[in-house]
């Protein structure tokens, strides 16, 4: 048997296309999440064993034999809301680090992703050296816990940061609040694509499918650990491939193209309206997303040199098209609420352990 694996956050976007990667390839994976998704599936999977709880409580027996923890269990990044630093996000960062301590003392491998959304706003293409410049919450969350993390490290531990680029690409718990998913459900589903800003702001994109291959490869041999010498360091490392920086409007044109018959606007042109405002972002001011970036990928070669992207943005759109001919997905089903990341209020603001009450089934906020 290979070792034992712990994910946090596997019924997550990201966790509910991993784990089924990780057990196919004989890891030993113990599944741990809080349910909060458990009922938001696009399409029906075989489920893994899960230990339903909630990361503020975390039993550390279950850390008993792990021999690395894949730490996904946090709260995304909100377009739609402006959610209190203090209320939401301190907490994750608490949680965090009592996990990383215990694995710390345990000698447990500890793989966590971050965002690239650290930069924030850069020329050029951005480094894991270049300043960091968080312009929201969710990503100053992500420099934050980074910070407690150098705090941990030594020579006998170190932290293993992936900084993912803007994710994309399908998942049974697919996100349509990603720029991509959005882009391709509602395209497929309107037969228009609706930009909230003028599209000018680059993002760098990264397939999910290309995030689980680079976490499996962080767990073996295939990660160059021994190459970093700072070990009053994490190892960062930007996730994702240097020829995937798009802008945001020329995403929305690939993604008509593919879909077909399909037309782009903008959001400022639209009268307001409640069907609208449900995708409006609330970081783009007077049709401007300040948030503009380009990344750098050639240490991610360095340290993990099979890795090799399998998706770009046409075989990804691509993918999630011919999904929703499948399923012959609809508006009402794309707009629904349980492919958001608004669900979890419904918890985050019930103080205490999880409710049992909590109506799993709800939509609505």
């Amino acid at each position: 048997m290979k070792n034992k694996v712990l994910v946090t956050g596997s019924q997550g976007y990201i966790g509910s296309l991993l784990v089924p990667k990780l057990v196919k390839k004989g890891f030993q994976v113990v599944c741990y999440d809080t349910g909060f998704f458990r009922d938001s599936l696009l399409y029906s999977i075989d489920e893994h064993s899960t230990i339903k709880g909630d990361m503020r409580y975390f039993p550390n027996e279950i850390l008993n034999e792990v021999e690395t923890v894949i730490h996904l269990a946090s709260i995304a990044n909100d377009p739609f809301g402006n959610l209190e630093y203090d209320k939401i996000y301190s907490p994750i960062t608490e949680y965090s680090l009592s996990l990383a301590e215990e694995c710390k003392k345990r000698k447990i491998r500890f793989i966590w992703p971050s965002s690239c959304s650290v930069y924030g706003i850069g020329d050029g293409l951005l480094s894991e050296t270049s300043e960091l410049n968080p312009q929201t919450p969710y990503s100053q969350n992500k420099v934050d816990f980074e910070e407690e993390l150098e705090a941990l490290c030594d020579k006998n531990f170190t932290p293993i940061v992936l900084r993912l680029c803007t994710l994309y690409g399908l998942s049974p718990r697919i996100r349509f609040d990603l720029v991509v998913n959005m882009f391709s459900g509602m395209g497929f589903t309107k037969k228009e694509i609706i930009l909230n800003s003028d599209g000018k702001s680059w993002r760098p994109l990264v397939h999910i499918d290309d995030v689980c291959q680079a976490l499996i490869k962080c767990i073996g041999k295939e990660l160059l650990i021994k190459k970093h010498k700072e070990v009053s360091k994490p190892l960062i490392i930007n996730v994702g491939s240097s020829k995937e920086n798009y802008q945001i409007r020329e995403l929305a044109r690939i993604a008509s193209e593919l879909i077909g018959e399909c037309r782009v606007s903008f959001l400022a042109d639209k009268p307001t309206s409640s069907a609208s405002s449900k995708f409006k972002d609330q970081n783009i001011k007077d049709g401007v997303d300040v948030r503009t970036y380009k990344v750098s990928f050639d240490k991610i070669l360095e340290f993990i040199p099979t890795f090799k992207p399998n998706y770009d943005i046409k075989k990804g759109i691509s993918q999630m098209i011919n999904k929703f001919e499948e399923i012959n997905l609809s508006f009402e089903e794309f707009s629904s609420y349980k492919y958001y990341r608004l669900k979890t209020m419904d918890y985050l603001f019930n103080d205490g352990k999880i409710n049992e009450e909590l109506n799993w089934n709800n939509n609505e906020i």
